[in-house]
């Protein structure tokens, strides 16, 4: 049975050359990037050739980039010290962030009281840009806002650069969860001077437990990991040397050959959409998905005609793995809170599929999950 994997959004394959490199650093590079010897010297300089590239890419400065353990610590860094340390006493996100940022604002709110304020979302899944400018004009609090720039469950695209500028306006700061755009959405640290990022290797075909946070130079960050100076004082414990080098490799590949993969993915995702439709025509796309122009290449929601629980684990037992999206599907107790914000009653009895593609995928692996979807929804 062949294999067919559609949950790119969830991780990615890791790419064969940045297997090889992280093989050859776990063999011959195992020095402590804090050793002041020649095996120290050699894994420090990896540590900082991977910030380096980071910085070019992004168009940042290599000292406001600070290696994590992945995009929920990154956010996690980044709110905490907004409010502990900016003096940050209002979050202004909205309710289909990821977890990592809604479960910290829900902390953040509950141990310090912090003001939490959400955004209206409208039934394709985008908040209102002017909603975001009259709240922040009434109060001169001092706010922070909180938005991804692709949602990972609908891969909406946030108009980024409009945000920025809102915010700048109003004194507020600024951050965005990129974990879904870094490698798919183009991103100019300079142009766009958000004031924080956070992003996560194994989104990118980079390996898992790595990640970083970008920082605006003159923003005070303080470790919320306690126990060394790493990370230039901002997160204690040894850096993750091989994986960091996965990360560089990965990000290497993904930003030079950023045109090449993004047209390969759009022509797979336009090819999904075109088949589905004709063979499954009562099919439905959730949020933006299905838009080309103002969603992320490798995103497709669909939701289908009927309600089908069982539909990923009969899928699962063709080889071909997907993320489901609505309450009634198997695995799946509380349902996404992303659909819920979105759809109406009916619409959410539906079953959603999220698809979810990388430059490894085929036409042909298009073609097989659509014949199976037509045989399993005709049931």
């Amino acid at each position: 049975m062949q294999k067919i994997y559609f949950d790119n959004a969830a991780t990615t394959p890791l790419d064969p050359k940045v297997i090889k490199s992280m093989i050859d650093h776990l063999q011959n590079n195992f020095g402590n990037p804090s050793s002041t010897h020649d095996f120290g010297r050699k894994a420090k300089a990896v540590v900082e050739t991977a910030r380096k590239n980071i910085a070019k890419y992004l168009n940042c400065q290599a000292s406001e980039v600070i290696f994590t353990a992945g995009g929920s610590e990154a956010d996690n860094l980044i709110l905490y010290n907004a409010v502990k340390n900016l003096g940050v006493k209002r979050i202004i996100s909205s309710s289909i962030e990821h977890h990592a940022v809604l479960h910290t604002i829900d902390m953040l709110h509950k141990d310090f009281g912090i003001e939490k304020e959400f955004l209206s979302i409208d039934s394709e899944g985008e908040i209102s840009y002017e909603e975001l400018e009259t709240k922040l004009k009434s109060s001169n609090t001092k706010t922070l806002v909180s938005l991804m720039q692709v949602n990972n469950e609908l891969g909406n695209i946030l108009d980024i650069d409009r945000v920025c500028k809102i915010c700048k306006a109003a004194g507020a700061y600024f951050h965005s969860d990129t974990v879904q755009g870094i490698g798919h959405v183009n991103l100019d640290l300079k142009e766009t001077p958000i004031d924080f990022i956070a992003a996560s290797a194994h989104k990118f075909h980079g390996p898992k437990g790595v990640g970083f946070a970008v920082v605006k130079k003159g923003h005070i960050i303080k470790p919320i990991l306690h126990g060394g100076e790493q990370e230039m004082g901002s997160r204690a414990g040894t850096e993750n040397t091989h994986s960091i080098a996965g990360l560089n490799m990965a990000l290497s590949l993904a930003m030079d050959h950023f045109e090449e993969d993004k047209a390969k993915l759009l022509e797979l995702k336009e090819y999904f959409i075109n088949s589905i439709v004709r063979e499954i025509p009562e099919v439905s796309f959730n949020g933006l998905s299905a838009d080309i122009d103002r969603s992320a290449p490798h995103i497709l929601s669909v939701r289908f005609p009927i309600d089908k629980p069982m539909l990923l684990f009969n899928l699962d037992l063709k080889g071909i793995a997907t993320s489901g999206g609505s309450a009634c599907q198997s695995g799946s107790s509380k349902g996404s809170h992303v659909l819920a914000a979105i759809l109406n009653e009916n619409e959410a009895k539906h079953t959603s599929v999220r698809f979810s593609f990388s430059r490894f995928n085929t036409k042909k692996e298009v073609d097989l999950v659509i014949k199976e979807l037509s045989t399993i929804i005709a049931k």
